[in-house]
């Protein structure tokens, strides 16, 4: 049985190729993700190595962040926290501390470290990688004995020495087309900067070798910029050799404060760090597997069908062995054997593909800010046994059922016919059984589309709801192919005429084939679909909130949490172009246990770049004391027009709070570009967070848009860190990482599509064989090629097109019942059909039945008639 196997193989080689090619690409998308697991996490362990590479012990404060930096320590602190504008931050550690440390008795050396960022500006006033990762790292270069900081070796220049002298990355150097001497401006957390670029450095951060900035400076010039003078983030310490790591690191924690700093061994760094990557890599492959497991699923479609074709061939042959002698279990085995030899060949090759997935991946994430560090691609045996061992066990999984279907075949049945069609009482039974999975699944995902939270539960639900419906079209598939198709036949034949009407018949003969063959794109396009419907949606809701009651033509605000300066709006307000230009800001409002945002502006100026549909009063009767409310806040409290009421502005935890008597002078339809109340400037500046303004909204006068953003950058200094973006950008802005995440998933999910279309490939090639003598009696009877060549396109197409609307629709279900779990995150959200982009996948199926068809369609035009009539 073994070599009957082996010659089997060897004997259906090109019908075997497409489901070769299936497990192939399938097994590549498993091992190139393990293999790209394994060497993103060898890259950041060797990163994390590098960096902690001669620090015994590091002291730190204790709220610092455990991942690897640009010194080897925590994760550097946002400017800014202290939220009074003052970029500077207080910490424990300072020179005393650092003198004390390096006098014990087994210490080589002391690194003190400053963490901060600094957003460098190009020489157009925007920040240097502005649409990258927006990681604008700053720290202190620290000279050894030779003068250079081994952390960071010098490209050109030196080192900065002096409080007006900075360094910079190559790639931020480059990018911004610096070159030493020039100077450069900055910002921290206020007024643009400037100092002179004296070195430019290498750094193998994988937060900047993926797009961020990296700028330096002297030590006394960083702790006047993000500390105070003689204060550290960091203290790295250096033992002398035989140094024991463990008593030294106790040495160094009896000199600490009782409170805010910590001190950890070299070693407990790297046990915390490798635990932090195995974190965050193990998240990324197992998504990743995910989508393996959806194209070796689909796969399993292509397998199972090939075998099941393969089998109705054999017929005569298995029933010669069962006559001289072969079990129904040799026989199963002979055909599981097969499916191993396949599987095991094919897993060799998709592993060979997949190690050149894993070398495309690490560039292809960076581009979308993932920050992953270069590094060399890293084997392990786990890698390739699992590969092969889950290529093997799922084609001979895929072909178990075939397998038992051989062993029923009865020796003189088998002999006098070849072709029968499947017993109806086993239509009957999957019919119930696709029933009762359907049902399910749709009662599981309606209970989905009441819950309104994305809690880790609801997940799980919908996830189950989703797979239970999937699995019920997928079993009910052969059922709902007959109307179907029967549907599209009366379209082929009006159209065609015979052959579009033996393309319908062809179709509908085997109802399992086609629901099979249909069912593998049909998953792939109800995926795609349900995502497209669903971000569509989420990017609709994104953008109405972002430009929600804007009409003004700019929105002026700062990348960090300062605010912008009170005589921001009054200088914006001079550029000539400029017709109004609305300073915004907002402060806590609590009434009776009621807490709302109150929104202060001008009032003679607002409603030139905000739309607000006043429903009572007018908002021309705003003045000191005086505030709009929106309705929504309205219901809530019970207010009109012409009530007062007794609120408390600001927030405790912000700073400054007064209760204050206020009279509501009208009512406007809630809109997010005034919040729940607005009042006057004056009333409402003093009690901000930050005690500035959050934004200037900004309307040109007619015709005058264009080109302004420059006119504003100018006019405030050009400070890098000024947003200025117009409607269209706010958009972009806000769906740029849904986009991202999708044109991700597309292409993640664009394997199972194409495993598909070798899926429709390969029931067509085998179709043709199984049908030689049938085609050669039509082509007898007058059919010439061009008419069969139609006829096994019709086919194709009318399978694709099947597949493709069991797709749309159950993807467009699954969109809709899940949808609700972003009401939470996303209040705007209500699903819209992209019409458009849903008539592209028919289109896509129609492309697919055609291209699936060229081959076999060819095949079959091409077969000798006289030889295909003859008796075999």
């Amino acid at each position: 049985m073994l070599r009957t196997a082996l010659r089997n193989v060897l004997a259906h080689k090109a019908r075997l190729l497409m489901t070769a090619l299936a497990v192939l690409l399938g097994v590549a998308f498993v091992s190139g993700t393990l293999v790209f697991g394994d060497t993103v996490a060898h890259a950041f362990r060797s990163a994390s190595a590098e960096s902690l590479r001669g620090v015994a012990v590091s002291v730190r404060t204790a709220e610092a962040g455990t991942a690897p930096d640009t010194a080897g320590g925590g994760e550097a602190p946002a400017p800014g926290t202290s939220g009074n504008g003052d970029p500077r931050r207080t910490t424990a550690l300072d020179t005393a501390l650092a003198r004390k440390i390096g006098q014990l008795p087994g210490v080589a050396s002391v690194r003190p470290t400053v963490h901060g960022e600094a957003t460098v500006a190009g020489k157009d006033g925007r920040p240097v990688s502005a649409d990258s990762v927006r990681q604008h790292l700053a720290t202190n270069y620290v000279p050894g004995k030779d003068g250079k900081d081994s952390h960071y070796p010098l490209t050109a220049g030196r080192g900065p020495a002096a409080a007006d002298e900075l360094a910079l990355d190559a790639r931020t150097a480059e990018k911004a087309g610096y070159r030493l001497g020039d100077t450069i401006r900055f910002a921290l957390d206020g007024p643009v900067l400037t100092k002179k670029l004296v070195g430019v450095v290498s750094t193998d951060d994988p937060r900047v070798t993926a797009g961020g900035t990296l700028t330096l400076f002297d030590t006394r010039t960083a702790q006047q910029l993000f500390l105070h003078p003689g204060a550290f983030d960091e203290l790295a310490v250096a033992a002398r050799n035989g140094t024991d790591e463990h008593a030294l690191t106790e040495q160094v924690r009896a000199l600490l404060p009782a409170k805010g700093v910590q001190a950890l061994s070299g070693a407990e760094l790297a046990v915390e760090q490798s635990a932090q990557i195995a974190r965050n890599t193990q998240s990324l492959t197992k998504t990743l597997l995910v989508f393996a497991g959806i194209a070796l699923f689909v796969g399993a479609f292509l397998i199972a069908n090939t075998f099941t074709m393969l089998i109705a061939q054999r017929s005569r042959d298995i029933a010669l062995m069962r006559a001289v002698g072969a079990s129904r279990r040799q026989v199963v085995r002979a055909v599981l054997i097969e499916a191993a030899l396949l599987g095991l060949v094919a897993s060799a090759a998709g592993f060979a593909l997949g190690l050149g997935i894993a070398t495309a991946l690490r560039p292809l994430l960076n581009t979308t800010g993932a920050g992953l560090p270069d590094g060399p691609l890293v084997i392990t045996p786990a890698a390739p046994l699992s590969a092969l061992a889950v290529g093997v066990v799922v084609t001979v999984l895929a072909a178990w059922l075939p397998s038992r279907k051989a062993a029923k075949i009865a020796p003189v049945t088998a002999l006098n016919s070849v072709d029968q069609a499947p017993p109806a009482r086993a239509l009957r039974v999957r019919n119930v059984l696709g029933t009762l999975l359907t049902g399910a699944g749709v009662l599981v995902m309606l209970y989905v589309s009441t819950l309104r939270t994305s809690k880790e539960s609801n997940l799980m639900c919908a996830m189950l709801g989703s797979a239970l419906t999937l699995g019920g079209v997928i079993v009910l598939a052969p059922l709902l192919s007959r109307p179907l198709i029967t549907l599209a036949g009366k379209v082929t034949t009006r159209l065609c005429g015979v052959s579009g009407k033996l393309a319908k018949e062809n179709a509908l003969r085997n109802p399992r084939r086609t629901a099979a063959t249909a069912s593998a794109l049909m998953i792939g396009l109800a995926l795609i679909t349900g995502l497209t419907v669903g971000g569509h949606s989420a990017q609709r809701a994104m953008a109405k909130e972002a430009t929600e009651g804007l009409t003004a033509d700019y929105k002026v605000t700062n990348s960090t949490v300062r605010g912008l300066d009170k005589d921001t709006a009054a200088k914006i307000a001079r550029i000539p172009g400029v017709a109004a230009a609305a300073p915004v800001t907002s402060a806590g409002l609590d009434t009776q246990g009621t807490y709302a945002v109150l929104t202060g502006t001008d009032p003679t100026v607002f409603g030139k770049a905000a739309r607000l549909d006043v429903r009572a009063g007018s908002l021309r009767d705003l003045g000191s004391g005086k505030i709009a409310v929106s309705d929504a806040f309205a219901r809530r409290t019970g207010l009109g027009v012409g009530d007062t009421l007794d609120a408390e502005l600001g927030s405790g935890a912000t700073g400054k709070t007064q209760r204050k008597t206020l009279a509501v002078v009208a009512v406007y339809a809630k809109t997010r570009a005034a919040d729940d109340a607005l009042g006057t400037l004056a009333d409402v500046l003093p009690y901000a967070g930050s005690q500035e303004l959050e934004k200037v909204l900004v309307k040109a006068e007619p015709g005058k848009a264009a080109g302004l953003e420059r006119k504003i950058r100018a006019a405030l200094g050009d400070n890098p860190l000024l947003k200025v973006r117009s409607p269209e950008q706010l958009i972009q802005e806000n769906n740029g990482p849904v986009t991202t995440v999708l044109n991700m998933l597309y292409g993640l999910l664009g394997m199972a599509v194409v495993i598909a279309v070798l899926g429709v490939v390969n029931t067509l090639a085998m179709s043709v064989f199984e049908r030689t003598r049938e085609l050669g009696m039509l082509r007898a009877i007058g059919l010439d090629r061009s008419g069969v060549k139609r006829m096994v396109r019709l086919e194709s197409v009318v399978i694709s097109l099947f597949g493709a609307v069991l797709g749309i629709a159950t993807g467009t279900f699954l969109a809709w019942a899940g949808g609700g779990l972003t009401t939470s995150s996303m209040q705007e959200y209500e699903m819209v059909l992209p019409w458009g982009r849903l008539a592209l996948f028919p289109a896509l199926a129609l492309a697919i039945g055609v291209l699936a068809a060229i081959w076999p369609a060819r095949r079959a035009a091409g077969l000798n008639m006289l030889r295909a009539i003859q008796p075999r």
